[in-house]
């Protein structure tokens, strides 16, 4: 009972209008990886294979976050970039790749 009235404003909020979640379950998933990765982080090997890890991580979240499917996404710039000139670099960054025609 203690627990409940300490948090009945929210409570009542809940209750007032029912488009309130009633948990936060939606958040936990998908910060989950976020703290799944930081733990398993912690064992990259070296400081520099731990730079290098994130600066990747970094990059296939970008490319998420962008709407684009990461795997698909690396692909295609792994293939393009043997044959991409410095000047275009910045193309196959995920904020403003385009799949290959």
């Amino acid at each position: 009972i203690d627990y409940t009235l300490r948090r009945w404003p929210a409570l009542a909020r809940y209750a007032e209008d029912g488009s309130y979640p009633i948990d936060n379950n939606a958040i936990e998933n998908a910060i989950r990886p976020i703290a799944l990765g930081r733990k398993n982080w912690l064992f990259a090997g070296s400081e520099t294979a731990g730079k290098r890890a994130a600066a990747i991580m970094s990059l296939l979240a970008t490319a998420k976050a962008n709407g684009h499917e990461p795997l698909a996404w690396l692909t295609d710039v792994l293939t393009r970039l043997p044959t991409t000139l410095d000047r275009d670099i910045d193309t196959l960054l995920p904020h403003r790749w385009k799949p290959a025609a």
